[in-house]
């Protein structure tokens, strides 16, 4: 299987990050929320993988608070014995692709897995959910202050990703599901669901009133491109989850037989790809 991320990639946020710029799908279609005050004060911040990101320093708090939070909803899943996953996927209004279908989609690929896999058995995190919400004051997050958070959580206290069995990168397939394609036709569903949707959906309207999307472009994302290789987020995650499985590889109490799983698209990531980096999304340091 060609390596996913491979790609020229497109930006990508997490759910709530979004919200600080219009729109946040599983709390509900929002007017544009008041951006981080361009003072504010921020530092480099880097991680147990050496990942860097350009943090506020008034969310660093936060960020801990939430990091503890996930932790311990990771580890009250797995003292049930589940297997424990992570669900890469592109959520921005970029590129002609709209949030919420994108939030819709990784919530049904969140849902999807655990049924494959059984309920009782895994259960994997989605970054769309409502609880992975930065904001301070009127403020909300950078995607830098959410890819800080989510690298630590990824990344687990052992700097291993102990907390994680597996990872799912959301592909074309798992897009289509929404749509209903089945390979006739495709570009027709998606520009009819969006004329549809248009119609009743005030988030869409506003975006598209807006110029951020249009119907072509629309289409053509959703037909074409979706799927993490258009996400600078999903590239860094990609690199996360590598390194975390070159760790693995060299350290004796784990070796290859203990890696991280990585799927993609519902398939498992040959060696070649899953060994392979990408080029990186949002990780670096401050610029002056």
């Amino acid at each position: 299987m060609p390596n996913p991320l491979k790609l020229t990639f497109r930006s990508r946020m997490s759910a709530a990050a979004i919200g600080a710029f219009g729109t946040i799908g599983t709390i509900g279609a929002l007017a544009l929320l008041p951006m981080m005050p361009a003072h504010a004060a921020k530092t480099t911040e880097c991680t147990a993988l050496k990942l860097c990101f350009c943090v506020n320093e008034d969310f660093k708090p936060l960020i801990a608070e939430k990091v503890k939070f996930f932790r311990a909803a990771i580890a009250e899943q797995r003292a049930k014995g589940k297997a424990i996953g992570y669900i890469s996927v592109p959520l921005s209004t970029l590129g002609g692709g709209f949030f919420d279908v994108n939030a819709e989609v990784s919530l049904a690929a969140k849902k999807r897995v655990e049924a494959r896999f059984g309920e009782n058995n895994a259960w994997a995190l989605n970054p769309g959910s409502t609880e992975s919400e930065l904001k301070v004051g009127n403020a909300y997050g950078t995607n830098d202050d959410y890819m800080h958070m989510w690298t630590q959580i990824l990344e687990s206290p052992s700097g291993t990703g102990d907390d994680f069995d597996f990872v799912y990168f959301v592909g074309p397939t798992d897009f289509g599901a929404l749509f209903g394609l089945d390979g006739k036709g495709d570009m027709d569903k998606i520009a009819g669901y969006f004329d549809k949707r248009l119609a009743t959906d005030a988030a869409l309207k506003r975006e598209v009133d807006r110029g951020r999307v249009t119907k072509n472009a629309f289409r053509n994302y959703y037909a074409l491109k979706a799927s993490v290789a258009f996400s600078n987020g999903a590239h860094d995650e990609w690199n996360i989850f590598r390194l975390l499985n070159e760790r693995r590889r060299a350290d004796s109490k784990y070796g290859v037989a203990n890696q991280i799983g990585v799927l993609f698209d519902g398939k498992p990531v040959s060696p070649v790809d899953s060994e392979q980096p990408v080029a990186p999304g949002i990780s670096g340091a401050c610029k002056l």
